[in-house]
């Protein structure tokens, strides 16, 4: 079995962040999901798991950080810069908040961060190819 990451986050209305992340371009797998959870895949290795306050705090007694604190950001590559613009649209069309942070532009690397609903950050970014085939060399 290859290493896998779940992303699991708390979220305040389970319908809405379930429509922002199929927006962001996350696939929505029922089989995992019910009215408590959302289960979505990024890719074959990153899913995204969505639970009602209620259900997170069934795992954790610690507090749910408000919509105002940063605890990380989730970085997603994506195969272009128009990628990442459509992405950061997407975001604010549905709920989120676009460009957060102020936009990355090295030419080589580009990187829109943005907010869902519930203010996890999540960092799109791309980086050129070609850039990426010299690192380390």
């Amino acid at each position: 079995m290859p290493k896998t990451i779940i992303i699991s986050l708390p979220v305040a209305d389970l319908a809405a962040s379930m429509r922002f992340y199929t927006a962001l371009g996350f696939v929505h797998s029922p089989q995992w999901s019910d009215d408590t959870a959302a289960h979505f895949v990024w890719s074959e290795t990153i899913s995204l798991m969505l639970l009602t306050r209620a259900k997170w705090q069934t795992f954790t007694t610690r507090p749910i950080p408000p919509p105002t604190a940063s605890e990380v950001a989730l970085g997603l590559s994506l195969d272009s810069r128009e990628a990442v613009d459509a992405m950061n649209a997407a975001a604010a069309a549905h709920g989120g908040v676009a460009d957060v942070n102020p936009v990355q532009d090295h030419g080589f690397m580009y990187g829109r961060d943005l907010m869902d609903p519930d203010g996890h950050v999540w960092a799109p970014m791309w980086m050129d190819p070609a850039a990426m085939a010299g690192v380390g060399a």
